[in-house]
């Protein structure tokens, strides 16, 4: 049971509103941090505002009370997240509330982080700070990546597929198909910002040839990224996902360690950056060790916009957080049409999905759902 949402108010929850669209400023930009908003309402006004820009800078709550000055005395601070206690790149957020004299703190969850996970709510609440934690949806939805990758050694990975009312993506191999509205192609390019990386199989590359940008181009503090996952063999040097664009990185290609020679071609390929995976004897591509060394290069969340196999690989071996499923009001069965995933017998594969999501976009629908084990709910 959750012990604090009775004493949340409707203006708490208002205030907490605006922690939370601070924080979505910051989506994108702040990784391994999560996004973070805090405002500080003083005489029922607020008196202070921020959020965290990026890793290494001010926390949002530093960023609040400095705007705040001297109201910070005895006001309330409403933040997304529950002040961390632990000193990293910066000092802990819970000496500074202490400092400025804060008296009550709304956190909208608890820190997921290990290093925090409620022990910043209780040194503030031993120090006479009165504490309430609301655990909204919204909050946890904020850090939910954050939250994954702070757990383990791969990023938090979301996976974005297509299909018609039947189940397939394309009439037959080798054909590209813009089976989806303009709202949901909208939609995907946006989501892209809120991700570290977009990454897609070769034979996404070799048909579509994607730019994999987002659209129009957002400001954001980290460069974007875009990763091709290659086993078989290399693709077209000239395609555009390897093109310069202002604002991204080289594009990362993943390819076995056991496979070298077939990517010298891509080694020598201005935008492209090959990172091999496994060891000298691996000629397929491990997924998992794959996400692992994009972990390694500083890549906390990766969107997937992969093919029906890697798809499926990725569904199949547990290392899918969340799913955005767009459906379309087309029929493409045939004898050579393309299932939305494939290869994989599905049949033995245990995996609990909890949809928290479903509208229409356009003249689609897109269905959204998380995996067991990408959130949790506590008791505070």
């Amino acid at each position: 049971m959750n012990l604090t949402a009775g004493r949340i108010t409707a203006i708490d929850r208002l205030y907490l509103q605006r922690a939370y669209e601070l924080a979505a400023r910051g989506l994108g930009s702040t990784a391994p941090n999560p996004p973070v908003g805090a405002v500080i309402v003083s005489g029922g006004r607020i008196a202070g505002e921020g959020y965290h820009h990026r890793a290494g800078e001010a926390h949002a709550e530093v960023n609040a009370l400095a705007q705040a000055g001297e109201a910070a005395r005895g006001a309330t601070a409403y933040v997304s997240l529950e002040p961390c206690n632990h000193a990293g790149q910066t000092p802990p957020c819970t000496q500074a509330l202490l400092e400025a004299g804060i008296a009550r703190v709304v956190a909208g969850t608890l820190d997921p982080n290990p290093r925090t996970d409620g022990r910043g709510a209780a040194f503030l609440r031993e120090r006479g700070v009165w504490v309430d934690v609301a655990e909204d949806a919204r909050a946890r939805e904020l850090i939910e990546p954050f939250g994954r990758q702070v757990r383990g050694q791969r990023p938090y990975v979301g996976l974005k597929m297509a299909m018609s009312l039947d189940g397939a993506i394309a009439s037959e191999p080798g054909v590209a198909h813009w089976l989806t509205s303009d709202g949901v192609r909208s939609f995907v390019r946006e989501l892209r910002a809120a991700y570290d990386a977009v990454m897609v199989g070769a034979g996404t590359v070799r048909v579509d040839d994607p730019q994999l940008t987002v659209r129009p181009a957002h400001h954001r503090e980290r460069p974007y990224v875009r990763v091709v996952l290659c086993e078989t063999g290399a693709v077209d040097p000239n395609r555009r996902v390897f093109a310069a664009v202002p604002g991204y990185a080289d594009t990362i290609v993943l390819a076995p360690a056991g496979a070298r020679t077939r990517f010298a071609v891509l080694e020598r390929t201005p935008g492209a950056r090959v990172v091999f995976v496994g060891d000298e004897t691996s000629v397929e591509l491990d997924l998992e060790r794959g996400l692992e060394a994009l972990r390694a290069h500083g890549i906390c969340s990766v969107l997937c916009e992969g093919g029906p196999t890697l798809a499926a690989r990725l569904i199949a071996a547990g290392l899918t957080d969340r799913l955005y499923w767009a459906i379309a009001p087309a029929f493409l069965s045939g004898s050579r049409s393309v299932p939305v995933l494939a290869g994989i017998d599905f049949g033995g594969v245990d995996r609990k999905l909890r949809f928290d999501r479903v509208e229409r976009i356009g003249s689609d629908v897109l269905i959204s759902g998380a995996f067991a084990g990408a959130e949790r709910s506590r008791d505070v």
